[in-house]
């Protein structure tokens, strides 16, 4: 049987929610089908035992411009983090925080024992540049790799291995910064003018945001898709004819519907969960190892940015490492413990969540971070893989593949 629509949107992750979004605001006939039991992709979290675990540890950014667009990021209750990082280098603890966010820790953080006062003042400009330029002009900027990006603009050695690649390797999940200077440009950019935090319901809060003022009845879960051709999708029930199709799953699902697609390299962490009586920090503030081990990427108390993440009583403490080997739990507590200064034999480990397809890779060239999303005969693709890989880079490339779409449909 075959049934009628203008569009059909195969995915519901935040790309596929985002072009729904934009169809539904133009008022033109659509469907979206998603093959799991819930919407939001890779975005998820499970409430075990009074805990909110994400399917890995993720952030919001307030400064991305796609977000305020599609919903009032208020609504979400979001929890902040402190704008800033620790760093442990030997016996000591390094605060490192943006003054633009937090002007009184300016002074503490220019006397840190991190890199050298050059490295903290050339750090200092490139974040403020990134914040005033116009993205135009960082997209417009020669580009290399962003371990290439740092050394250029002067960063030594010290900084760089114990600091920036550190925390940054957690952003990317990319140890090596073979990530595209204009990537790190512009992910700069929202750190240095947005507030990073997590809603109070979790993560999975942010994608049913989007989805809220969607119709119900035109999403279906637990729908997959076994192929997608000019004015048709396959479904188990049956096919479905339509002018277009949007296709907005994760990059190795969408090169199987759309072969024509080139393969997408994907990076690979896992989040260990732990849960404490006491924190081991009273500030929710990230933590990376200075001391080049190179295990650990980041550890924060995520429930000291929002206590609805763990049960009154306790703390949620959630620690990333990058890179497709999940090391076993107890290696991992050893090195929490060094990085925390105190013991973790009475931590309870809660989980450990892997990701083999966290992230995609964004390696130089990304050009102005617009991969081309209509691919002829009424196909379009959308997702991180098409724009920055990030929250952002998913919405806009919902919001672009519907605007393609929309283009088509008038034009035609």
């Amino acid at each position: 049987m075959l049934a009628e629509t203008d569009v059909v949107i195969v995915g519901g992750g935040l790309a596929g929610l985002a072009a729904a979004r934009r169809l539904h605001r133009a008022g033109v006939p659509w469907r979206l089908l998603e093959a799991g039991n819930r919407l939001g992709g890779r975005i998820a979290t499970d409430a075990v035992d009074g805990y909110l675990l994400d399917r890995g540890f993720q952030v919001l950014n307030t400064a991305y411009p796609r977000l305020g667009a599609l919903l009032d990021v208020d609504r979400l209750r979001l929890g902040h983090f402190t704008p800033g990082v620790l760093v442990r280098k030997g016996d000591a603890l390094h605060r490192l925080v943006n003054p633009l966010r937090e002007p009184t820790g300016g002074p503490r953080t220019a006397l840190v024992g991190i890199g050298s006062p050059l490295d903290r003042l050339r750090f200092a400009a490139l974040a403020a540049g990134c914040a005033a330029l116009p993205p135009g002009r960082l997209l417009a900027a020669p580009e290399t790799t962003t371990e290439a990006a740092l050394r250029r603009a002067g960063l030594s050695d010290a900084i760089v291995e114990e600091l920036l690649r550190p925390f940054l390797s957690g952003v990317f999940i990319d140890r090596e910064l073979e990530t595209s200077s204009r990537v790190f440009a512009m992910v700069l950019r929202s750190f240095a003018r947005g507030r990073i935090g997590l809603p109070a319901e979790g993560m999975a809060a942010l994608p049913r945001a989007v989805a809220d003022p969607l119709p119900a009845d035109l999403i279906e879960l637990d729908t997959p898709v076994s192929q997608v051709a000019p004015g048709r999708v396959r479904t188990q029930a049956g096919d479905i004819g339509c002018r277009a199709v949007v296709v907005a799953v994760d990059p190795p699902a969408a090169t199987t519907l759309l072969p024509d697609l080139p393969p997408v390299r994907m990076h690979s962490y896992t989040t260990y969960y732990h849960s404490t009586a006491e924190p081991p920090l009273a500030e929710p503030i990230m933590l990376v190892d200075g001391d080049r081990r190179e295990l650990i990427a980041n550890t924060v108390v995520v429930s000291q940015a929002a206590p609805t993440y763990a049960p009154a009583g306790r703390q949620l403490v959630a620690t990333s490492v990058v890179g497709p080997t999940a090391p076993p739990e107890p290696a991992v507590r050893l090195e929490l413990a060094r990085l925390y200064g105190r013991s973790t034999a009475d931590w309870t480990h809660l989980t450990t969540v892997s990701i083999p397809a966290a992230l995609p890779a964004a390696p130089p060239p990304q050009g102005r971070l617009r991969k081309p999303v209509a691919l002829g005969d009424g196909l379009f693709v959308a997702g991180d893989h098409r724009d920055s890989p990030s929250i952002q880079g998913a919405l806009t490339s919902g919001w672009r593949a519907a605007g393609a779409v929309l283009a088509q449909l008038r034009a035609g």
